[in-house]
């Protein structure tokens, strides 16, 4: 039996890679349905927003002061989520599955869409479980009489370990990749077209 030229055997293994890689690379494709599902959710919220706004109408001359400001933070609560949720939208999908070129140069285009990559999502995304778990812990010191003090401790230390955990990942991201690394390498990058720059015009 006669054996195959190896050139042969490597574009054959080149074609079989290359297969296998496209595969996986339109594999991100996946993705795109459960972001589609999360705008679903954004829907839901609408409409939980709608029953807490509509309830909040009915007992606006009938509530307390403390009942207002509480369900006026139910709403803040449900607009933060939100937020979360546009924000692992957009930067999820620009990310892993497809740039957004459809609204490139809309008016209306977020400043920071193309612009979260992953390491800034999660950050984002801790800052905003922060902020929701802080919304939830005044609710609970306005309404503290009647809140027993077992569950008002243990709503102070879970949002105390979200705090934690937000500082501790941002102080990691900072170690591993710190500020003046991406400067030094700006300013290399500059230097070198300034050096390119001059050989240019001295050959001129």
């Amino acid at each position: 039996m006669s054996e195959l030229p190896k050139e042969h055997l490597g574009k054959e293994h080149f074609g079989i890679e290359g297969v296998i890689e496209t595969v996986i690379f339109q594999s991100r494709w996946l993705l795109a349905p459960l972001y589609l599902g999360l705008v679903g959710t954004l829907l839901i919220l609408m409409v939980k927003f709608i029953e807490k706004l509509t309830k909040l109408a009915m007992i606006t001359f009938s509530a307390s002061s403390t009942e207002l400001i509480i369900h006026v933070l139910g709403l803040i609560d449900v607009v933060l989520i939100a937020n979360l949720l546009l924000i692992i939208i957009f930067s999820g999908y620009e990310n892993f599955v497809s740039k957004i070129d459809a609204v490139k140069g809309h008016v209306d285009r977020p400043d920071w869409m193309g612009k979260v990559d992953y390491t800034a999502l999660k950050l984002k995304v801790i800052g905003s479980i922060v902020a929701i778990s802080s919304i939830e812990l005044l609710k609970v010191f306005i309404n503290i009489h009647n809140i027993p003090q077992y569950d008002a401790m243990w709503q102070v230390i879970i949002h105390l370990t979200f705090v934690v955990s937000g500082v501790l990942f941002a102080l990691m991201e900072r170690i591993l990749h710190p500020p003046h690394a991406h400067e030094g390498d700006k300013h290399s990058e500059e230097n070198d077209c300034d050096c390119h720059g001059e050989e240019h015009n001295k050959a001129q």
